[in-house]
């Protein structure tokens, strides 16, 4: 994580200084060329067609800060292996980036660029991981006077506070800018000569950031040849490395340095005094000093760094152990979360089956709620239907009872209209009668011949008018027969229809 950190600080400015406007965004092109070059220092592997395809133009524009990280978490840093490329060039490649926008010098600059460049890694180390970086008073103070310690030379406070009090730095915080300047203009280092502030800056480098905690010649013994040959000896917390000298190009060889090694004192042999040896599970390294407090400051120098890997290896063992806690946890709970997951699934399919069956159910009662009332309207309707029927029926009975009194009254109309007639015929059978018998008074009667002829006029034409009744009632008599046979039929049929109605299953 704090390696993770510290190339962050360094990608931060590399990603500022391609921004040119000022906007907080940056092209695609220009993060294409950036990723590379990171994988490339990095010595992660990449795909150049996947950083077309990543990179590829569209029209979302230029990528700002926040939308650049989660590619550069995922596909560089998250690759990285930490002791498979040096740090230096990473920051040399962002440095050289941002210094072309950023770093700015003059004829009275005093700092030359590497010494510029070593001083930018200082700071970006000592600053906290606030962007953007700034440095509190506290660790420029803290700075200046390794610098000036290496230097043999004191701090000029007075110079400092002026710089400090300066409303840029009090107001946006000591940059890294403004502390090259401060450099640059030679007032913390006046009557020192480059050569000096340039071997001060570099001791310091390697000690903070290189994290080395020693360095010097020493004589080391041969393990082939035993013989004594004098190296630039290099020592950091979990190594020691030697050199053919100080320049450290030619690199002959390093020591691990572990819980288990160990140094110790040795007498003076062989000509050289001021020995010591460092102890490993495999080699014992001899090694001589100039004199005694230099073979003093190299053991306890050994002994530190020896004790520093112990507690680095036990906090490393302590972070594994962690970690496999994390990770015993981790796959517990996602284990559990699955089983949360395959419960709420359960449950959400007991939920949908239940929900389903009540669906069901409900749709089922509703069907036979609809269904019975539809059999209870058919049989309100079958029954106000019968009841219809009933009272048409009733209706017709009534009918054909009147028909049938209307019937019998005119059969006893007919009964007397016949008595009548044959009364009648009777009657003019006994008037003919009386007419012979009284042909030869008919003359006598002469006076009373017209009176009789008048009667007998009167009398046919009751008689006709009679027979027109007759004739009238004798059609009546035969529609009512009709109508009465007509009632009979219908009065069938709606008994018919009851009986049908009657013997129809209900639904």
């Amino acid at each position: 994580m704090e390696l993770r950190s510290e190339l962050l600080k360094s990608i931060w400015y590399a990603f500022t200084a391609l921004d040119l406007e000022k906007s907080g965004k940056v092209s695609k092109s220009q993060l294409k060329v950036l990723s590379h070059n990171l994988c490339t220092v990095l010595n992660i592997p990449h795909n150049p067609v996947a950083l077309d395809e990543d990179f590829r133009d569209d029209d979302d524009g230029p990528v700002s800060n926040q939308g650049y990280m989660p590619y550069l978490n995922k596909f560089i840093l998250d690759k990285v292996v930490e002791g498979s490329f040096l740090k230096e060039n990473v920051d040399n490649l962002c440095w050289t980036l941002t210094a072309k926008k950023n770093y700015r010098t003059d004829s009275r600059s005093v700092l030359p660029r590497d010494d510029a460049f070593r001083l930018w890694c200082l700071f970006n180390f000592l600053s906290e991981d606030k962007y953007p970086l700034v440095m509190v008073p506290d660790e420029v103070e803290y700075l200046l006077k390794k610098i000036c310690m290496a230097m043999n030379v004191e701090l000029n406070c007075v110079e400092l506070e002026d710089f400090l009090s300066q409303d840029s730095v009090q107001q946006k915080g000591f940059t890294v800018w403004a502390f090259l300047d401060m450099m640059n203009s030679g007032k913390l280092t006046r009557g020192i000569d480059r050569e000096t502030v340039t071997m001060a800056v570099e001791q310091v480098y390697r000690e903070i950031v290189g994290d080395v905690l020693k360095e010097g010649y020493l004589w080391k013994k041969s393990q082939l040849r035993r013989n004594w040959k004098e190296r630039w000896f290099t020592l950091k917390p979990n190594s020691l490395s030697y050199f053919t000298n100080e320049d450290q190009k030619d690199h002959k060889g390093s020591i691990a340095l572990d819980m288990n090694c160990c140094v110790e004192v040795l007498p003076d042999k062989d000509g050289k005094r001021c020995m010591l040896c460092l102890k490993t599970l495999s080699k014992t390294y001899e090694m001589s000093a100039s004199d005694t407090k230099q073979r003093q400051e190299w053991s306890s120098a050994i002994q530190t760094a020896i004790r520093l890997e112990r507690r680095r290896q036990a906090k490393e063992q302590e972070l594994q152990r962690l970690q496999a806690l994390q990770e015993e946890k981790a796959r517990k709970l996602a284990e559990l979360e699955l089983l949360k997951e395959a419960q709420r699934q359960a449950q959400a399919l007991l939920e949908q089956d239940e929900l389903r069956r009540r669906q069901q159910h409900e749709q089922l009662r509703r069907t036979l709620e609809v269904q019975l009332q539809e059999a209870e309207e058919a049989r309100a309707s079958m029954q106000a239907e019968m009841a219809l029927k009933e009272a048409e029926a009733e209706k017709q009975r009534k009918r054909i009872r009147e028909l049938e009194d209307m019937q019998q009254q005119l059969e006893e109309a007919l009964h007397q209209e016949i008595k009548a007639r044959q009364d009648e015929e009777a009657f003019r059978y006994t008037q003919a009668r009386l007419l012979a018998e009284e042909e030869e008074k008919m003359k006598a009667l002469m006076a009373l011949q017209e009176e009789q002829e008048e009667y007998i006029l009167k009398t046919q034409r009751e008689k006709q008018e009679l027979k027109q009744e007759m004739e009238s009632k004798s059609r009546a008599l035969e529609e009512a027969q009709r109508q009465v046979e007509e009632v009979r039929a219908n009065r069938h049929r709606v008994d018919q229809d009851v009986m049908v109605s009657l013997h129809v299953p209900h639904p």
